[in-house]
């Protein structure tokens, strides 16, 4: 049987960081992967790359092995360029800034194409 949480798409650029929660929490890694493009391109761990939705499946299965819980954070306004989007979040973890580039599917979804978990310019 699928899972609805892991099957359900980001129908606006703002779902996403729901569905991450959600999925993350769940323990989800395939279904956290599914919220990224094939060829998409995460800065995380610090300091790396982990490139294509299989490796960022993989570093999501590892993290969530751990049992992390994740909380929505506050969503700062999303700037959309025609089927490509800039989303944020305020970080509740002092982890600087959080932004992600998603880009709309052809069936209207979205799916991240850059994500920038953690940035902190301070640190």
């Amino acid at each position: 049987m699928t899972n609805k949480a892991t099957t359900d798409k980001a129908m606006t650029p703002e779902d996403i960081t729901r569905l991450f929660v959600e999925r993350s929490n769940a323990g989800d890694a395939d279904g956290v992967a599914a919220l990224y493009a094939d060829n998409a391109v995460m800065a995380y761990p610090a300091g790396q790359t982990t490139t294509g939705r299989a490796a960022i499946r993989e570093l999501w299965a590892s993290v969530l092995a751990h049992g992390p819980r994740f909380e929505l954070e506050e969503g700062l306004p999303t700037l959309v360029y025609g089927d490509i989007a800039l989303t944020s979040t305020a970080p509740k973890d002092n982890a600087g800034a959080r932004a992600q580039v998603v880009q709309r599917q052809p069936d209207g979804s979205w799916l991240r194409i850059i994500d920038q978990p953690e940035f902190n310019p301070t640190s």
